[in-house]
């Protein structure tokens, strides 16, 4: 009899918390001196994740406790920003994050520096927008932070016209220790259920904030980070660090 309930979520979930805690430590820590590196250096590390993996991008920016330097990239910016129709954008018969050939466009909607940095997430790893991004940020000498599941990319075939998938351009690479197809839980049946690539996400996201302000700390470096609205001066402080990246906005 198969276990479907809260409590048995729970238990398989925390053991795939620990293995990413235990096996991913260390890439998370190498993650976080490339963002603290890049954000002590006046660099802002730009975030982007195709499909449900944009809620990393959510994670690390606009909240209490968030380091300002962060920059969340959005696909349907396209479609805010008049690069495209809605009609183009939701496209069943050409799925957007699949797309290669557009990264061009994507990189020059933002004002991206020399000194900045990238965190690309994709779970699969193999679609083609993430992987052109990544081509791109390479190709202008820019580090590559990838979030992905190592067990299921390397299970199937790339989407993008390189044969690449995008754990291969990564500076660094942390495995969110998730099964292939995300769905955690057997049913007994074909399906799975409980995808959990939003949780490691959010599990990674946080981790890399407090290792990136544990070594700015060390740096005697002042963490730009927001203050909730419940302290003294907060609005003064989170109006002056908006201003001083307004390019993140």
């Amino acid at each position: 009899m198969t276990n479907i309930n809260m409590n048995y979520f729970y238990e398989e979930l925390l053991k795939i918390l620990d293995t990413l805690e235990t096996k991913q430590g260390d890439n998370i820590v190498k993650a976080a001196e490339i963002c603290a590196e890049t954000m002590m250096n006046d660099g802002v590390v730009h975030v982007f994740g195709s499909g449900h993996s944009v809620g990393v991008g959510f994670e690390l920016r606009n909240r209490a406790g968030c380091l300002v330097p962060f920059h969340h990239i959005r696909t349907d910016d396209f479609v805010i920003k008049g690069y495209t129709t809605i009609e183009d954008f939701k496209n069943p018969n050409d799925i957007f994050e699949r797309r290669s050939g557009i990264s061009q466009k994507m990189y020059d909607m933002y004002n991206v520096q020399k000194n900045d940095a990238f965190i690309i997430i994709s779970n699969s790893g193999i679609n083609g927008l993430v992987i052109d991004m990544a081509l791109k940020a390479k190709e202008e000498g820019q580090k590559v932070i990838v979030m992905t599941s190592m067990q299921h990319t390397t299970a199937e075939d790339s989407r993008h016209p390189s044969g690449k998938k995008l754990y291969q351009l990564g500076d660094v690479v942390i495995d969110n220790c998730g099964p292939q197809g995300d769905a955690l839980i057997k049913t007994g049946r074909l399906e799975k259920i409980c995808s959990i690539s939003s949780i490691t996400g959010a599990f990674i996201a946080q981790s890399l904030t407090t290792e990136i302000c544990r070594i700015m700390k060390e740096k005697d470096y002042q963490p730009p980070v927001l203050l909730a609205s419940n302290v003294e001066g907060y609005e003064e402080h989170n109006r002056s660090l908006r201003q001083k990246y307004l390019r993140c906005e």
